[in-house]
């Protein structure tokens, strides 16, 4: 009984968890990135690529913390539609900002996905820096 008690609770733990990463993200997102992709997450089209059901976005997982991080240039596909952006890297978020605000659109809109955690963020900060230094 004990086990289930304490399985019961690591998986209410973990999945409120989520819900506080989607809430902060949620603001973030507001903050940051509604004037591109709109308050609905269907961007612009030609312009500025959904993240509502994005299939570009669900495909890779190190690929979106990336664009946050580095932002992204040049052509990319969303949605089978074309799309040639300068979106610049967020610079001014910090680990736990990019995880929230990647929690919140993987989880919004129609999008449905894992967990990103504050640890992938900072792997992949880390790698890019070290990409930067050589």
């Amino acid at each position: 009984m004990a086990l289930l008690t304490c399985t019961c609770w690591l998986v209410f733990s973990q999945s409120n968890s989520l819900a506080q990463s989607i809430k902060r993200g949620q603001e973030v997102f507001n903050i940051t990135c509604k004037n591109c992709h709109k308050e609905n997450g269907l961007g612009q089209e030609g312009v500025y690529p959904p993240l509502a059901k994005s299939d570009f976005l669900t495909k890779d997982t190190k690929r979106a913390i990336g664009i946050v991080i580095k932002g992204l240039n040049g052509e990319i596909t969303v949605n089978g539609k074309m799309y040639n952006l300068d979106m610049p890297p967020q610079t001014q978020l910090n680990d736990q900002q990019i995880t929230d605000v990647l929690n919140f659109v993987r989880n919004s809109w129609g999008n449905k996905g894992k967990a990103f955690t504050t640890a992938q963020v900072l792997q992949l900060r880390a790698a890019s820096a070290a990409n930067i230094n050589k």
